[in-house]
């Protein structure tokens, strides 16, 4: 019997212009349920579903994996899902562009040398292989920074402190440094591991003085593309990307080496903090930042208490180098050791943001979350719905290299 406003599954496949089988397929994948099911199993679809399936279609054609749409079509009214994927598939397009017109010159000069001189440069050929291979690393590494900058958005939107943590690192921390070398016609050499987007720098970018030189690093590649869009044409910035376990630079080379929360996922932490004393100049500073085992714990109860199996990380990493240890595990390499901690929390009403963030973590709670997503934004709601306050217990180590050679 006809259901009036309902469409049949081949009905349905008619109108979009796909086939029965692929309407069947994002059923059983969870993507795209029927809005009725009949006793006998037929199933009927309503116009609003054929709306989703037009968004489904859509981010498919535009490269998007069926685990990434099903996270972008869980409810249209989160419209930053749909943003940030949509934000780090455009990253990617534009990679891509830049990616295949390096390819396409590296064929060119392929071409050219053979008809020249009738001979294979074999170098050539493996930068061309490398240049080819390259987009399998991409939308990892943008994903990757998109979790960051969910994690900074909570922070900056909804932190106590007005200040804020950049701006505090950098008046508390950087400035005195800079002010000591205002004398000076050397400029002040600063290093920065695991630069992720260079938000420490573009919330201080214009009040940076001219006599600075700041190399920007990371181990991804995507950071430090988006370091370097976001900081934009300023020559007072390097990038470079490598493993802070070996840092590609002369003893003696830098005033200030940063590693904002950082060093706890480092897998030798000795090992980089030798490298940074090795490249410090005598009387050189290392400003680390950490936090503590109450730092963001609010988070942690919410997500258990709606499901004890979600873990947010797969291990407590200030328990690696938090602001409980971090003085016994630097003392070992550097002089004179000061702490100083950040004043400040986090309070909010509204439920966006801090799904956005428990989404980010490296943890398994989208093994347990997507599935029952609305289940889990009601819950959010009616937790934050008069006022949700988080610890925040974070800080930075600073340690003066005098012996630095």
């Amino acid at each position: 019997m006809k259901l009036p406003g309902y469409y049949s599954s081949g009905e349905f496949a008619r109108m979009a212009q796909v086939s029965v089988r692929t309407i069947r397929f994002y059923d059983k994948q969870n993507i795209l349920n029927p809005s009725y099911v009949t006793p006998a199993g037929a199933r009927f679809y309503t116009d609003s579903d054929f709306v989703k399936l037009q968004q489904i279609l859509l981010l498919k054609y535009l490269g998007f994996s069926l685990d990434e749409i099903r996270t972008m079509t869980i409810d249209n009214t989160d419209y930053h899902f749909l943003l940030t994927s949509l934000s780090t598939q455009k990253k990617l397009i534009v990679d891509k562009l830049e990616q295949m017109q390096l390819v396409n010159d590296a064929i060119d000069n392929t071409i050219a040398e053979l008809q020249s001189n009738q001979e294979i440069d074999w170098r050539q050929m493996l930068h061309l292989i490398h240049l080819t291979s390259m987009e399998k690393s991409l939308k990892s590494q943008y994903e990757n920074a998109n979790n960051i900058s969910a994690r900074i958005r909570l922070h900056r939107d909804y932190s106590t402190n007005t200040l804020g943590w950049f701006p505090w690192i950098y008046q508390k921390a950087i400035v005195p440094v800079l002010s000591n070398h205002e004398s000076s016609d050397k400029k002040v050499r600063i290093l920065e591991l695991g630069c992720g987007d260079g938000s420490l720098w573009t919330t201080n970018q214009a009040s940076l003085p001219a006599n600075v030189k700041i190399t920007l690093s990371d181990i991804s590649e995507g950071m430090i593309r988006d370091a370097r869009r976001n900081i934009g044409k300023d020559p007072r910035f390097a990038y470079a990307t490598f493993d802070c376990h070996h840092i590609p630079y002369k003893d003696d080379s830098y005033d200030l080496v940063i590693a904002n929360h950082l060093l706890f996922y480092c897998d030798d932490i000795s090992q980089v903090c030798n490298e940074v004393k090795r490249i410090l100049k005598p009387g050189g500073m290392f400003l680390c930042s950490t936090y503590s085992d109450k730092h963001m714990r609010e988070i942690t109860e919410l997500v258990q208490e709606f499901d004890q199996r979600i873990v947010l990380a797969a291990e407590n990493l200030y328990e690696r180098f938090g602001l409980g240890n971090g003085f016994e595990i630097l003392r070992k390499h550097f002089d004179n050791i000061t702490i100083e901690r950040y004043e400040d929390g986090i309070l909010l009403n509204t439920a966006e943001p801090l799904i956005e963030y428990i989404l980010s973590c490296h943890g398994n709670q989208n093994q347990y979350l997507l599935d029952r997503y609305q289940d889990f934004r009601q819950f959010v709601e009616k937790k934050v719905k008069k006022e949700f306050q988080i610890t925040k217990d974070a800080g930075y180590f600073l340690c003066t290299c005098d012996s630095c050679r």
